[in-house]
């Protein structure tokens, strides 16, 4: 399924690969690209797609269970969203990501809290409607 209305456009612009330089057209983002030291890279102050993705999908995932939440009228005071990204080699060639998502909904009763998140997930999330059937994604109620 397609977007019918895009409502808004991010911008950025990269140059230099994995140890390059990012910025946004409104330059909120702006720093520099670094290697972890996993990947064979220095490491250091620097940020990687990876730590992208992750904080990206933690924010979008936990902005989908606050939605969820009010429309199913569940009064959700606290929540939050850890999301760990790993990349490695695929067969037959390249590269791939998993991502596993925490989530933390203290105070919510655990079945109404599984529902919120898999609503979340298989409804609402635009992360987890571009990764489904690409990349392994496990969700774990914290």
């Amino acid at each position: 399924m397609s977007v019918n209305k895009i409502l808004y456009t991010a911008t950025a612009t990269a140059k230099g690969g994995r140890e390059g330089h990012i910025h946004s057209s409104d330059g909120v983002l702006d720093f520099d690209l670094k290697v972890p030291k996993e990947l064979g890279g220095p490491g250091g102050a620097g940020s990687n797609p990876e730590q992208l993705f992750a904080a990206g999908y933690a924010a979008c995932f936990e902005g989908a269970v606050r939605y969820v939440a009010r429309e199913k009228k569940v009064a959700l005071k606290e929540a939050s969203v850890t999301a760990d990204v790993g990349i490695g080699p695929r067969e037959p060639t390249g590269f791939g990501i998993a991502v596993q998502l925490e989530v933390s909904l203290p105070g919510i009763d655990r079945a109404v809290a599984q529902e919120l998140v898999d609503v979340a997930h298989r409804d609402i999330c635009p992360y987890s409607h571009a990764t489904r059937g690409n990349v392994d994604v496990q969700i774990t109620l914290v």
